[in-house]
């Protein structure tokens, strides 16, 4: 919680808190190493400069932005698709099911990577780009989930009373069935965030994701490869940043199925 809270509070706050604008170059202070491992005394930057002479922590902390949006957003298209589908697919079955889950199928046919390659290769970068493809492309995972948890509670005695009172399927699925799943749809979405976030950073250090002139944590692993034996910290912090909020997710989600699972309860 505490690893999650820090990284949005660092992503909301970022406008107030960086110490330097994330975007300002200075060749003077060009690989400068962090404050507390400068000996001459010169280095202004407490995580030091990166290849341009800009501060590291300002570039880290407006990092936090993108992954954070891509993450969130990524996953919120993707439970919504995941959720209807899942949703129709389990409660009607039959010829519906069987479309839904035959889509589903075709979909993991194509490995995500290179499904984003050629589609951004084809696009362009952008954040709204990378977003689209993720939560276009994982609702797979929401709909399978759901799907399994709707066969089994649409046989429970309570829809069945649910019916028998002239309840109508959209009413028993708006009011019984999806309360009942909801739990499970927000521990496999923080999972998803985890997820989205080095896949963000990924296409972004294969030069596909977000434009280079946005600060991005995945820009700056990219930009720190000629320079990392001989600036260290370049690649270092900000793959602490990614390790941490990915971190942290996993953490919150391994949380949310402990509080939330029925089957986890003593």
């Amino acid at each position: 919680m505490l690893l999650v809270t820090l990284s949005v509070g660092s992503a909301l706050l970022a406008p107030w808190i960086v110490p330097f604008n994330p975007t300002d170059a200075s060749l003077t202070a060009r690989l400068d190493p962090p404050t507390w491992q400068d000996t001459t005394g010169e280095s202004q930057y407490f995580l030091g400069g990166d290849q341009l002479g800009r501060d590291l922590l300002s570039r880290i902390i407006y990092g936090a932005r993108i992954s954070l949006m891509v993450g969130l957003f990524g996953v919120l298209i993707s439970l919504i698709i995941g959720t209807i589908l899942g949703l129709l697919a389990g409660y009607f079955g039959k010829w519906m099911d069987d479309f839904i889950m035959r889509a589903a199928d075709v979909q993991l046919a194509f490995p995500f990577i290179l499904f984003a390659i050629v589609i951004m290769s084809v696009l362009g970068t952008g954040v709204w780009k990378i977003i689209i493809i993720l939560g276009i492309t994982y609702w797979v995972g929401f709909a399978r989930l759901i799907r399994g948890q709707v066969i089994s509670l649409k046989e429970q005695e309570f829809i069945h009373a649910a019916k028998a009172i002239g309840g109508t399927n959209f009413t028993i699925i708006r009011k019984h069935i999806l309360p009942n799943v909801l739990s499970s749809i927000f521990v496999l979405g923080t999972m998803y965030i985890a997820e989205f976030i080095l896949l963000e950073a990924s296409l972004t250090f294969l030069g596909l994701g977000v434009d280079p002139t946005i600060p991005s944590w995945g820009g700056m692993l990219a930009d720190s490869r000629n320079y990392i034996t001989s600036a260290w910290w370049t690649a270092v912090f900000p793959g602490v940043a990614i390790m941490l909020t990915v971190l942290g997710f996993n953490l919150l989600g391994d949380w949310l199925r402990d509080r939330y699972d029925p089957n986890l309860k003593v």
